[in-house]
């Protein structure tokens, strides 16, 4: 039950991403922002009762670069594959645009190593992703580790 967010799941994933911004494992968004960015969500629709149980972007970047941010499945759903099959429909997303790269910023890199992600410096990464970094409470001492998975589009 992924599909591209609405207007209508703003809400849904806001609250998605404000639970897990609380704790410190995902960085909030404030809604000016998902407004902004709503193309680039997809949501994973509860067949049972049509509530929003996650959330994942997929951000463009560069001509041959993407990020797959915001990913979050209501606490009540985790151990379901719902991450993963919210991470794979970006993946397959950003190959349709022939994206070569897909890199993510995140806490949890074992989760990302299953989908073939593998952790890089930092500094591999463009100047202008670090742009939003400006605005975190974690900035300048971010944690977050970077990951990078290739397409193989040469």
């Amino acid at each position: 039950m992924i599909r591209k967010a609405t207007l209508q799941d703003i809400k849904s994933i806001y609250s998605l991403l404000q639970h897990y911004g609380d704790q410190g494992v995902l960085l909030p968004r404030p809604y000016s922002e998902l407004y902004d960015h709503l193309r680039d969500f997809s949501v994973y629709e509860n067949p049972e009762d049509g509530r929003i149980i996650g959330c994942c972007a997929l951000q463009f970047c560069w001509e041959d670069l993407a990020e797959i941010r915001s990913l979050a499945v209501s606490p009540d759903h985790l151990r379901k594959n719902i991450g993963t099959q919210l991470a794979e429909a970006a993946i397959e997303e950003a190959r349709s645009y022939r994206i070569h790269q897909v890199f993510t910023l995140t806490y949890r890199p074992e989760f990302f190593s299953t989908l073939g992600f593998e952790r890089i410096d930092r500094s591999f990464l463009p100047l202008k992703i670090w742009s939003g970094c400006l605005f975190c409470v974690k900035f300048p001492d971010c944690d977050e580790i970077a990951m990078m998975k290739r397409l193989g589009y040469s």
